[in-house]
């Protein structure tokens, strides 16, 4: 299905989009910031609009997506810092959603909240039905975003549902990534060797990947029975606790500093009505995840000091405050630098007939109001000021200099001309910033209806291959499928393997008749690699492959174990499992949900002419064989050897034809005695006035044994080649 998250590029985010990628969903991510999110190559697009922008309808419409993750409380576009100002653009930005999802009337809305929305301790553990105690703009703007989730649910009849997330923790990669509380904790301990602890604050946490599969199963479940569910361990455990495992995993002088103070303070959300409608358990426990992010984090303790992940040292600080000083100052030095040179010209212009009238110093001013601007400008006519007044002084005394009008007139016309000019230097900037600003957004605009076309070209594009490419529309495999109703009920299962073959895009394909309620013998199969398993394999032994053939869903080997196969599934017969289709090369980027659908319906038809072939030759039991005996009649026989001898030519089985000299007994005397050497599998028939025995999935070497028990019954046997049927 088409999946549309709304969020920054976190943690969360990001092992989401794995998640989806891997059950084979389509994944389109809405973003605020284009370069503050870096782009996922398992992300099919990327839409960059603020939460509250008027398009925000068209752009899920374009999208059309079944399922809209919000992430919510734990997306890093919103910054904190400014609580009251950011509380309002968070309610917003998520009613803004709610709104444009309620105008299409279909799919999911999956919001994501967190345990913030408890202030206060609680004896028992928290349910969904326990009213929210929110302390801080935050924690109230979270619990007020569940309720907005809600009543759009009940009012406006659309599938919205809130997940509240307990205490999310994982081992951080970078330092951006320590929020909960054990990195903090674990970062104080780097820093100071002391971590402050107290064992009356009580808690449950629910690990980052615990809590992705948790948040798939509602996102991917048909239905759902409450609008809300708390998903967490709803294992205590105290903050004290924490800070012992880190200590004996960091060492060292690692201490321990008791805060015990108080009343105590629990905050456990209950899990209970997700684990019992979804099935669900916890597999991590905080205990072994600490003490791998402790390790981790000690290997990479100047990566996490500071939020930057640089070592917070004194000569970093004195470096970041001094080049930031170097900067701020470098105009002044400029200043200063400009001016001795003019400083010059105007003491050597004074004494000269024909630049005595130029005045170097309102130049100088100008120079810098024009290049710099009013700060400038001002900073400039100071030191013209020292200079022309210092100058003056080389013929009259500081008194008289200071008591003449036309110093005062000068100085006027000096800060006059500069500060105006400065002024409209100021004015000019500010005005191209705005401009450019302007461009900036305009250009985003465009760029934004751009990424639109494409998307819209893209999946224009991507529909009209997947009409022109039909073969794996539900048409062609039908079409395909069919194609086994033309072969002899002895043929179907030879052709069928290589009928999966083709339709699933792989070269090994391997299917096995159940010979009891514990083994499965191989019929047929397309390659030596999909016979790897052997010929007779006991599949009640195989954990999660029997389980799920049991239950009558495609198996995908998630983990790549390489003694099972990458899907298979079971064909069933009035509840009893009568075959299974194992497939083996198919590559990791094709295990989805929509390869093993087709898996299922291509194992839905097949079934179709595999149970007609059956039915038909269980109904001639009677006239395939020689009445009273193991023969199989001659016609049937010479049937059955003809397709098998067919079927080995094009590699889809093995078998091995062997000719039974009888000598002085008679053929049904033979076919009695003979009977305890073959197996279920094989068959015992006449051709020709003789008898033969045909070995099913054996080679020449497997018929050796065979041959050797047939002689110490005073019968000669060997292998017949080039029979003429």
């Amino acid at each position: 299905m088409d999946v549309l998250l709304v969020g920054g590029a976190s943690s969360l985010m990001n092992a989401m989009i794995d998640k989806l990628n891997k059950e084979g969903h389509r994944i389109y991510v809405l973003t605020e910031h284009r370069f503050r999110s870096p782009q996922n190559r398992k992300v099919f697009e990327y839409y960059y609009f603020p939460y509250d922008s008027d398009c925000l309808k068209e752009v899920f419409e374009s999208i059309n997506p079944q399922l809209i993750l919000c992430m919510g409380a734990f997306d890093i576009n919103y910054d904190w810092t400014d609580t009251r100002k950011e509380s309002v653009r968070y309610s917003l930005g998520i009613t803004n959603i709610l709104t444009a999802f309620a105008a299409r009337e279909k799919g999911r809305l999956v919001y994501l909240s967190s345990d913030e929305v408890y202030g206060d301790s609680y004896t028992v553990n928290i349910t969904e039905d326990t009213p929210a105690s929110a302390r801080g703009f935050r924690a109230m703007v979270l619990a007020q975003m569940e309720q907005q989730c809600k009543n759009y649910s009940r009012q406006m009849d659309i599938d919205a549902v809130v997940l509240r997330l307990d205490h999310l923790y994982a081992v951080p990669r970078k330092a951006r990534d320590c929020t909960h509380i054990g990195a903090k904790m674990c970062i104080e301990g780097l820093k100071s060797g002391k971590i402050s602890a107290s064992d009356r604050y009580q808690l449950s946490m629910l690990h980052l990947q615990d809590a992705v599969d948790f948040i798939y199963q509602v996102c991917a479940c048909e239905s759902h029975q409450k609008p809300l569910y708390n998903l967490s361990s709803s294992k205590m455990i105290s903050q004290m606790e924490i800070a012992q495992i880190l200590r004996d995993t960091l060492g060292g002088d690692t201490e321990i500093e008791d805060n015990s103070v108080g009343s105590v303070h629990r905050v456990v959300l209950s899990n209970e009505a997700f684990a019992s409608e979804f099935h669900q358990s916890i597999r991590h426990e905080p205990q072994e995840t600490f003490a791998q992010m402790a390790t981790y984090m000690k290997k990479h303790r100047n990566a996490f000091l500071t939020a930057d992940g640089v070592s917070d040292n004194f000569l970093n600080r004195f470096l970041g405050k001094s080049a930031s000083l170097f900067w701020a100052l470098l105009p002044f030095a400029e200043n200063l630098i400009c001016f001795i040179p003019f400083f010059m010209l105007n003491n050597r212009a004074t004494d000269s007939k024909y630049f005595a009238k130029l005045d170097f110093y309102l130049l100088y001013v100008l120079l810098f109001a024009i290049v710099h601007g009013q700060q400038q400008a001002t900073f400039s006519a100071l030191l013209s000021i020292l200079g022309y007044v210092f100058r003056q002084m080389y013929n009259r005394s500081g008194f008289e200099v200071l008591m003449d009008y036309n110093t005062y007139v000068w100085i006027a016309q000096l800060f006059i001309i500069g500060l105006i000019v400065g002024y409209m230097k100021d004015r000019l900037n500010v005005m191209q910033e705005e401009n450019r600003q302007e461009m900036h957004y305009m250009e985003g605009r465009l760029d934004d209806i751009s990424d639109i076309n494409t998307s819209n070209a893209k999946m224009k594009n991507l529909l009209a291959d997947q009409i022109i490419n039909e073969e794996d529309s539900l048409g062609k495999v039908y079409e395909v499928t069919s194609r086994l109703n033309n072969y002899e009920p002895e043929e179907v299962l030879f052709y069928a393997a290589d009928i999966v073959a083709k339709l699933m895009g792989s070269k090994d394909v391997a299917i096995y008749t159940i010979a009891n309620r514990s083994y499965a013998r191989l019929y047929s199969s397309t390659s030596t690699q999909a016979r790897v398993m052997g010929k007779s394999i006991q599949y009640t032994e195989m954990d999660d492959l029997s389980e799920a053939l049991k239950e009558r869903r495609v198996y995908i080997n998630k983990k790549l174990d390489e003694r099972y196969p990458m899907m298979a599934y079971a064909i069933y017969s009035e509840d009893e499992m009568q075959l299974i289709l194992m497939v083996w090369g198919l590559p990791w980027e094709r295990m989805t949900l929509a390869q093993a659908d087709t898996l299922s319906v291509i194992s839905d038809l097949i079934q179709n002419a595999v149970l007609r072939a059956n039915r038909y030759l269980e109904a001639l039991e009677d006239r395939r064989y020689i009445s009273g005996t193991p023969i199989m009649e001659e016609e049937s026989f010479t049937k059955l050897v003809r397709a098998y001898l067919a079927a080995q030519t094009q590699g889809l089985t093995e078998c091995a034809l062997v000719a039974i000299d009888t000598g002085e007994f008679a053929i049904e005397e033979a076919a009695v005695k003979v009977r305890g050497v073959f197996r279920q599998t094989d068959y015992l028939g006449e051709m020709n006035g003789k008898l033969y025995l045909l070995l099913s999935n054996a080679t020449e070497q497997d018929a050796g044994f065979v041959l050797e028990r047939i002689r110490k019954l005073e019968m000669d046997a060997h292998v017949q080649k080039g029979i003429d049927l």
